[in-house]
């Protein structure tokens, strides 16, 4: 059998983002919301929504809720991560699985068929690429989509300084350490964070400012660029065609 090239294509690591951080990123309602009313009022009535990198389509799928006329389009390359997507939209008939990965241009074959594409949305999957190939798939979406069409990323982005990022994983691991003591009333917040700390995909953030990605974007041609959500870490950032 073929090792996997990244951690997030093996079922452990894939599963514990999926049931153990996703539920628990911070201000996750808020994040979707705005992300929401920037396609309502950029793009509306959009025809074609991409997830790319999509996890289990947890942003894709709220689009679609919102927009229940488009298609939707949820493309990973992590087996595990598509089964699960795939049990999340079996009862959309607007919506489409795709396996792809966009760390090379040959994603761009998968959507080909597609046509022009009215949203693109990507969420906490683009900061595994090196900073080259970040430019490189930000150019390729800005050419998929159509006149007018959004770009938006929600991710996770470097600190301006290292005392921005021990700030960041506290503030992160309260949350982690809220969230799982719901269900497990006797965890304790060291195992909590001594797992944030130690957890295997660590190693595969390459983290970029978000003033120096939204820079990468408007030298691309994107206008409207902005950063409209940020607390410590977790930035929402995008533009429009």
């Amino acid at each position: 059998m073929t090792a996997p090239k990244s951690q997030w294509q093996t079922p452990e690591v894939a599963l514990s983002f999926l049931e153990g951080v996703r539920s628990a990123i911070p201000g996750a309602d808020l994040q979707m919301a705005i992300m929401s009313k920037i396609v309502e009022q950029w793009c509306r009535p959009p025809f074609t929504i991409l997830d790319l990198g999509c996890g289990d389509g947890v942003l894709g799928r709220y689009l679609l809720d919102r927009f229940p006329t488009a298609q939707g389009i949820f493309v990973d390359f992590s087996e595990p991560m598509l089964a699960a997507v795939r049990h999340q939209v079996s009862h959309l008939p607007q919506a489409q699985v795709r396996v792809a990965d966009f760390g090379t241009a040959e994603w761009v074959e998968a959507v080909a068929d597609q046509g022009a594409i009215d949203v693109v949305i990507s969420g906490f999957a683009i900061h595994h690429q090196p900073d080259d190939r970040k430019q490189a798939l930000y150019a390729e979406i800005y050419d998929r989509l159509a006149p007018d069409g959004v770009f938006l990323n929600l991710e996770h982005v470097a600190s301006a300084t290292p005392a921005g990022e021990v700030l960041f994983d506290e503030f992160f691991i309260d949350d982690l350490y809220a969230f799982h003591a719901q269900t497990n009333p006797t965890v304790e917040r060291e195992a909590i964070a001594d797992k944030y700390y130690r957890r295997d995909d660590k190693v595969e953030n390459i983290l970029a400012p978000v003033d120096q990605q939204c820079q990468w974007l408007r030298d691309i041609g994107f206008r409207d660029v902005d950063c409209f959500f940020k607390t410590f870490e977790l930035a929402l950032f995008g533009g429009r065609k």
